[in-house]
């Protein structure tokens, strides 16, 4: 890691002197080359000493394994590059400059035009700089129509933010803007070279301070003549600092694809159960974050903006939806951990059920008789649940919802995440006038109603279920480092909340979710290399036009729990939509082709075992043979040998990574 860091860093820094290089510019003559420290604008009419800042390039934003998801990389602008004229009048300076933008045209499109003032303006006042013309070019495109420049043309160097996985985890990344345009008017002591960036969105914009670095500083000679002599750098530009994420980019780009072809618009969220690290959060559709670079114009913004399908948006942690039966199982912990009922209890389930003037159905509107939690779960059943429902009570259930995670913010480094909604009574004499009804009770139980998640919520609540004891912390920032690629910022996993729910009303829920994989409504979600728990779900979401939701939310494997996810597929207006039709095959998906790589992670750890020859034994013997080395038993003893010690022993302490070595 960290030297895939370093390379990466170096890069960086191979990049500033490219820069440098592209920025020099020595002229030939036999007259000894004064310094940029010894100009005077007193002792020559129109020489001028010019201090510039030159801007430093932004740390890198990377996956947990040093791939970059931002980085810098040269660009170019078109510039005017006025000479010294001897008694140039206004329009002289003004025609001149003309001629050569209409050159520029031909070389390049949306070449900007000067009014006659500006053209007047800068010749006066900052003809030893480039007035530039052009948006940023490629290099591509430089060495297309480098060749081509007439005189007074140039091809200013610059850095520009580029972002090379384009729409990829782009509501999490963000993008740069400009800080301001270049000043007009008389050279400023130390302005920039070029227009400088901030973050705008995103962990561009949470950590723009840590992404910024230090600019540089260059000093430049011009003669009476405008002839440019030898400059000077006094101080090189120190990059901005690297933000590695908890993302696997290769698991990431893969969920955007399968997302691609099995969902016109939709999400897909994987944690790590152990250390809370948020691996994959994929929302689709999603938008190329180099349309933000250097500038995007007003029509392709808005363009954005009105989009339809909301390219902007971040579904994975911005969107309010209602859960559907992924609700369930925390409302199944509820009934078995206050002790309603057990693994054994039986309801008698009927295709429907009136309550007031209102009639629920079950999601198969047949009868199911009398059966169990673990049978409801697998099946679904809308009437065992919305029966329990009523029998806790919603405040009860709901209660318990939120110390799974429901109806706040997980507290991630995003902008916009959602906190959803899990009412409470004064909720619903707010917006509802009145208390909590069995009604109300019957359909938050089926994660109806007035309950509103996130699929990143409704995963980390997976996570919850998945370990059993205590909902992680998430985290999606792994580390922050220096220029120097040393960690000043290191996240260590940690507990959010204890659950507080009976372990084995945890197991019996388990159990369920495993059964709505092997023989209930999630069997479409069935992986060959492993056992994957989870729960389907099917939600109405917009009445009009109805627009209904597929939800597929579990964890794997389900012995040792390493992996939890949540999937939704948001249907097409009046679509028939399913959880175990439409969500389960996107996890499938998810997971199948990664089989070798996720087999590895969830494999046992190995025992040490002793390996005896068959020859050491002697026949009929159990006992190897003396002289062969057997793994005993070793008492803990004080410094005397006496006795077990009273303290307790020592733990190896994590080494920092400035106490690391160098490899060699």
């Amino acid at each position: 890691m960290r030297r895939i860091i370093a390379q990466l860093l170096s890069g960086a820094l191979v990049t500033s002197v490219s820069l440098a290089q592209e920025l020099a510019s020595i002229p030939k003559t036999n007259e000894p080359a004064p310094s940029a420290n010894d100009a005077s604008i007193f002792t020559r009419r129109d020489a001028r000493a010019i201090t510039l800042a030159i801007p430093a390039p932004r740390g890198m934003i990377l996956d947990r394994a040093g791939q970059p998801l931002a980085q810098n990389r040269m660009a170019w602008q078109l510039g005017l590059q006025y000479q010294q004229f001897e008694k140039a009048d206004r329009q002289f300076v003004i025609d001149w400059g003309r001629q050569r933008i209409e050159k520029a045209k031909a070389l390049v499109d949306g070449v900007s035009e000067p009014t006659d003032d500006e053209l007047w303006e800068h010749y006066k006042d900052r003809r030893w700089l480039p007035l530039l013309i052009s948006s940023h070019l490629g290099a591509e495109q430089k060495a297309k129509i480098e060749s081509s420049l007439s005189s007074g043309l140039i091809l200013h160097p610059v850095y520009q933010r580029f972002y090379p996985e384009g729409s990829l985890a782009a509501h999490i990344v963000g993008y740069t803007g400009s800080v301001g345009k270049l000043p007009t008017g008389p050279i400023n002591f130390n302005e920039p070279l070029w227009e400088e960036s901030e973050g705008r969105a995103g962990l561009e914009y949470l950590y723009n301070r840590e992404l910024t670095g230090e600019p540089g500083m260059k000093k430049l000679l011009y003669d009476e003549h405008g002839r440019k002599f030898p400059e000077e750098q006094p101080k090189r530009p120190r990059p901005g600092g690297n933000v590695v994420t908890t993302l696997n980019l290769d698991w990431q780009r893969h969920a955007e694809k399968v997302l691609a072809k099995q969902a016109r618009r939709g999400a897909f969220v994987l944690i790590d159960v152990n250390t809370g690290e948020v691996l994959v959060m994929a929302s689709r559709p999603s938008f190329d974050l180099n349309l933000f670079i250097p500038g995007i114009s007003t029509k392709a913004y808005q363009e954005l903006k009105e989009d339809p399908a909301t390219p902007l948006y971040g579904r994975a942690f911005q969107s309010k939806y209602p859960p559907g039966s992924c609700f369930k199982p925390i409302v199944a912990l509820t009934a078995l951990n206050d002790g309603l009922l057990t693994e054994d209890t039986l309801i008698d389930c009927p295709g429907a059920i009136t309550l007031g003037n209102h009639t629920f159905h079950n999601h198969n509107k047949k009868a199911a008789g009398a059966i169990n939690v673990t049978r409801a779960l697998a099946s679904s059943n809308n009437i065992w649940f919305g029966k329990v429902g009523i029998k806790l009570g919603a405040a009860t259930y709901l209660n318990t919802a939120r110390r799974f995670g429901f109806g706040e913010k997980t507290g991630l480094d995003l902008i916009g995440e959602t906190d959803g909604n899990i009412p409470t009574n004064e909720w619903m004499l707010t917006v509802h006038k009145r208390r909590f009804m069995d009604g109300d009770a019957f359909n938050m139980a089926i994660g109806q109603g007035a309950v509103e998640v996130s699929p990143l919520q409704v995963a980390q609540a997976m996570a919850g279920i998945a370990n059993g004891g205590v909902l992680p912390k998430l985290h999606l920032i792994h580390q922050v480092q220096d220029p120097y690629g040393r960690v000043i910022k290191q996240a260590i996993p940690e507990r959010r909340n204890w659950l507080g729910v009976d372990p084995h009303a945890i197991e019996v829920v388990r159990e369920g979710m495993r059964e709505v994989v092997e023989s209930g409504t999630g069997r479409s979600a069935g992986l060959s290399f492993t056992e994957i728990c989870g729960k389907t779900g099917t939600a109405q979401w917009k009445i009009s036009p109805k627009t209904n939701l597929a939800w597929f939310a579990g964890f794997l494997p389900f012995e040792e729990p390493r992996f939890a996810f949540a999937a939704v597929y948001e249907g097409r207006p009046n679509e028939s939509v399913g959880g175990g039709r439409n969500a389960a095959p996107i996890v499938r998906s998810f997971f199948e082709p990664l089989e070798d790589e996720i087999k590895e992670i969830i494999a046992p750890a190995p025992k040490a075992l002793e390996i005896i020859e068959e020859s050491d034994l002697a026949e009929g013997d159990t006992e190897p043979a003396e002289g062969v080395l057997r793994a005993q038993e070793v008492e803990l003893l004080d410094l005397d040998g006496d006795e077990a010690p009273t303290e307790e022993i020592p733990r190896a302490l994590p080494v920092e990574p400035d106490d690391l070595m160098e490899e060699e």
